[in-house]
């Protein structure tokens, strides 16, 4: 089979990036970005971006390109995930799309509703209102005026209940409305091949101790120092490791307490992942391990 795209979703630390790379280069491909984690320039060890090395081998697309300070969006990711499939298409390479955001994947597969952008101003009202009445109050106010969303919500989740409230302040329209509707997805009418990499839980967590250990000796402790300071309502604030780092770094506890901590938030969110792949993905094809002959005829199957 012909393939226009192959998409390799994963939780962290699955080995999809080692497995783009190895299809790249005997597809004659282009990889492009689809983790929200990975578009930071600040945070190249913590999120195990692509090296310059990788990069010079093979053609990487939306990778440390935004700035920490900024609010990236699914939105833009959409966007700018369609510049870079032209681009591939252009130049007649595969456009292999790996990392571990679902709702990347959706907007490449199933489209975005087209929510409009919230003005700042009502961003930042909504937030100022947020702090002022406090969490439970505000979930209250925002379930008797949006019951619909707020059922689909739980008031400890605070960016999304502040973001659904603003939708509804900018919009007048509940958040839930919004998402009923649909946008057209980046790969339509294309050949795609679309996997799920999945190693066991036990693989899994053994990699991110690993790994996120290598991360410290490696810079994770500087590049967790740059960022002091940053606005913790923006998303790479919420980047796996740096609040527990920042934690250390200003008197809070052990270094070795900040990775045991990290290194169990990681685990955390790798069951989340896998919860929405299950959900949202179970047609895609399955493999555990990133071997590439299997991947290939499992792809081209």
């Amino acid at each position: 089979m012909s393939l226009d795209a192959v998409l390799i979703a994963g939780p962290t630390a699955s080995g999809k990036s080692a497995l783009a790379m190895e299809l790249a280069e005997n597809l004659r491909g282009i990889i492009i970005n689809a983790d929200s984690m990975q578009v930071y320039c600040e945070l190249a060890v913590l999120t195990a971006r692509p090296s310059a090395a990788d990069e010079m081998r093979i053609p990487h697309r939306l990778y440390g390109h935004v700035k920490a300070s900024e609010r990236y969006s699914v939105g833009r990711y959409q966007e700018e995930a369609t510049h870079a499939l032209a681009e591939a298409r252009a130049g007649n390479r595969v456009a292999i799309f790996t990392g571990g955001t679902g709702l990347y994947f959706d907007a490449l597969t199933k489209g975005l509703s087209p929510i409009p952008a919230v003005p700042a101003e009502i961003r930042e009202s909504v937030r100022v209102r947020f702090e002022t009445m406090g969490r439970e109050p505000f979930f209250e106010e925002f379930a008797r005026r949006d019951p619909v969303t707020a059922s689909k919500l739980r008031a400890s989740d605070t960016q999304r209940v502040q973001r659904a409230a603003a939708v509804l302040e900018a919009t007048g329209r509940p958040l839930a409305e919004w998402k009923d509707m649909s946008g057209r997805p980046v790969l339509t009418g294309l050949r795609v091949a679309r996997l799920v990499l999945a190693p066991s839980r036990e693989v899994l967590f053994e990699r991110i101790d690993r790994r996120f250990e290598a991360m410290v000796r490696q810079g994770a402790l500087e590049e967790a120092r740059l960022l002091l300071g940053l606005d913790p309502s923006l998303p790479a604030a919420k980047a796996l490791g740096l609040p527990q780092l920042q934690t250390y770094l200003t008197g809070q506890g052990s270094l070795e307490s900040a990775i045991g901590v990290a290194q169990l938030a990681t685990r955390h969110y790798v069951k989340r992942q896998m919860t929405w792949f299950r959900n949202r993905m179970r047609e895609w094809a399955w493999a555990e391990e990133a071997d590439l002959s299997n991947i290939i005829t499992l792809i081209n199957g």
